[in-house]
């Protein structure tokens, strides 16, 4: 296949905002790679899907390889895919964390470390965290300190690596969503969900995918954490 179009890896691709992430560049003719235990088969010729664990070394080698075998290129690398766990801190189980800690951070590392040597090669590239907004207010109400330890390295990551690569064409950034309205939010939690906002509503897949693609295009843009949160970042 020809590389010309740009190419984009989306982990966590399977539902809720990795689906959407992934189907927003694809609308705008981008060839995509997306990554997820349980996502299946795409016979889309402009979709690439690789089942796997994201926290398993051998994923995020095979992810960005495959990536250049199918499409030529790597151009932007979305670290979408992450566990929630909202616990009091001594609830939180062994597995929990291991877990938490091989999705949320392992996955990171290893895909963004191969993804980062391509995009070298080639002389540019783009990458996006998700993170989450509790890493800079917390809220009693959502008690989440695993979120905390994990997304906010991912957060301090962003903006160790915006630095690092900004001479070599390499840009990096995060968007921090507030609660967004996916499967994994029953109908009847809604309305104490909106509440935790100060605009007093869930925020939409929409709401994520746009700040995603303004990244995107944002070339003078790096280091940067994009609050998507409904105010939640500015305070109660």
């Amino acid at each position: 296949m020809s590389n010309e179009h740009k190419v984009a890896i989306v982990t966590g691709a399977s539902q809720g905002l990795g689906e959407a992430i992934a189907r927003a560049f694809l609308s705008r003719g981008y060839r995509v790679v997306g990554t997820s235990r349980s996502i299946k088969p795409s016979d889309n010729p402009n979709y690439l899907t690789i089942a796997g664990d994201i926290g398993d070394p051998a994923t995020g080698k095979q992810v960005v390889a495959q990536a250049l075998a199918r499409f030529g290129r790597v151009d932007t690398l979305i670290n979408n895919a992450g566990i929630f766990v909202a616990s009091e801190f001594t609830a939180y189980t062994e597995p929990q964390y291991r877990d938490m800690l091989s999705t949320n951070l392992n996955g990171f590392f290893y895909t963004t470390q191969h993804a980062v040597e391509a995009m070298l090669k080639q002389g540019s590239g783009h990458i996006v965290q998700i993170t989450t907004t509790l890493v800079d207010q917390a809220n009693s109400k959502v008690p989440s300190v695993l979120a905390s330890l994990t997304k906010g390295g991912l957060a301090a990551a962003t903006r160790s690596l915006a630095i690092e690569y900004a001479s070599r064409n390499i840009r990096v950034n995060a968007v921090s969503p507030g609660i967004i309205k996916t499967p994994m939010h029953a109908p009847e939690t809604h309305g104490a969900l909106a509440a935790l906002h100060p605009m007093k509503r869930m925020g939409e897949v929409t709401d994520v995918t746009q700040a995603v693609l303004y990244l995107e295009d944002a070339g003078f843009v790096t280091g940067e954490i994009l609050h998507v949160d409904g105010g939640q970042v500015a305070g109660a």
